[in-house]
């Protein structure tokens, strides 16, 4: 089977060219709501904070008081253990954990050429995704729910033009509804080792509900990561967020914030979606975070001071809120195609 996709942009720079022209439009965006529950998340052993070694008495003359002690999570990892696979000389697909929202894929072959998977959920949506050749597994969201999945795996022949590899079709009956959005894949790619792990754990310590532990997250998004213009104009088909090294810079494009804020809170045990599609005329990445008083929420919270509001985490760090509020409407300019 040969395959001739064109131009792909499902991930691509046209989104984030029009997202830096909206910008400049000050097309800015929003949503308006409110958000109360709590959830539990894993823990063991202290990793920070406390008064430990050489730190300063928690009380006596002169003393502050010590930051609040806080735990590293355990992460759901994901794994590929060989139970359920289609494979062949070429290319393995593992499904042994579809039940946990993910199935996993490698390509063997050392190859110049490009290797992409292609995963068709049950509504026959495509979500298309880079395999790199030789490399180890990659881990891909069942994000669909229940039903039946195809996973293809496609070699380049040449240009644009694919050969099918190896195809393997799943029928997926989740354990959990939320298991594809508390675990890592290679679009929010953590462990229990990153710093964005560490730092959501160090932001969270002594919160006591949900709304706190996304406002802290929130907060320190949009307060330490600043747009990266330079990177919207450049940046090319396949990027994948790294999101330590976003914390490191201060920069970010769409993506960047929303795997990042993703990224910390399903660390937290907090189910959250990376969404793309399209806000307004832009092609966007965005957030959605489970309540359940409320269900699927788009948009992140922030704290205006009296409501819990639903912000875009983009906009929030470089927008104007009297023109994200004008924008945004009743919300329906955000238009999700693809959730991770």
């Amino acid at each position: 089977m040969i395959q001739d996709w064109g131009i792909v942009v499902q991930n691509g720079g046209r989104w984030e060219t029009a997202l830096n022209r909206t910008k400049k439009a000050a097309a800015l965006i929003a949503v308006l709501g409110l958000l109360s529950t709590t959830l539990l998340t894993g823990c063991d052993t202290p990793a920070g904070g406390g008064s430990g070694p050489g730190a300063p008495p928690a009380d006596g003359p002169g003393a502050s008081a010590a930051p609040p002690e806080y735990v590293i999570p355990q992460i759901l990892v994901p794994s590929a253990p060989g139970d359920a696979v289609e494979e062949n000389e070429k290319a393995v697909i593992d499904f042994s954990n579809a039940q946990d929202g993910y199935v996993m894929a490698k390509y063997r072959d050392r190859t110049e050429k490009q290797i992409r998977a292609i995963i068709t959920i049950p509504d026959e949506t495509e979500y298309m995704y880079r395999l790199v050749p030789g490399g180890g597994f990659e881990v891909f969201p069942l994000s669909g729910g229940d039903g039946e999945y195809t996973v293809r795996v496609f070699e380049q022949v040449e240009g644009t033009k694919y050969a099918l590899v190896l195809t393997a079709t799943i029928g997926v009956a989740l354990l959990d509804e939320f298991a594809p959005f508390l675990r890592p894949n290679q679009y929010v790619d953590f462990n229990r080792d990153s710093e964005v792990v560490r730092k959501a754990a160090e932001l969270t310590a002594g919160a006591d509900s949900l709304m706190e532990k996304i406002a802290a997250v929130y907060d320190y998004v949009i307060d330490n990561i600043d747009y990266d213009f330079a990177l919207a104009e450049t940046v090319q088909s396949g990027y994948l967020p790294e999101l330590d090294l976003v914390l490191e810079r201060g920069l970010g494009i769409c993506f960047d914030y929303a795997a990042v804020m993703t990224a910390m809170l399903r660390s937290q045990g907090i189910p959250a979606k990376l969404v793309i599609g399209y806000a307004g005329v832009a092609y966007h990445a965005w957030i959605s975070v489970f309540s359940e008083e409320t269900g699927w929420i788009d948009g992140l919270i922030f704290f205006d001071g009296e409501n819990w509001r639903f912000l875009d985490p983009t906009f929030a760090a470089t927008g104007d809120a009297g023109a994200v509020a004008e924008y945004i409407g009743s919300g329906t300019n955000y238009q999700a195609k693809f959730l991770y």
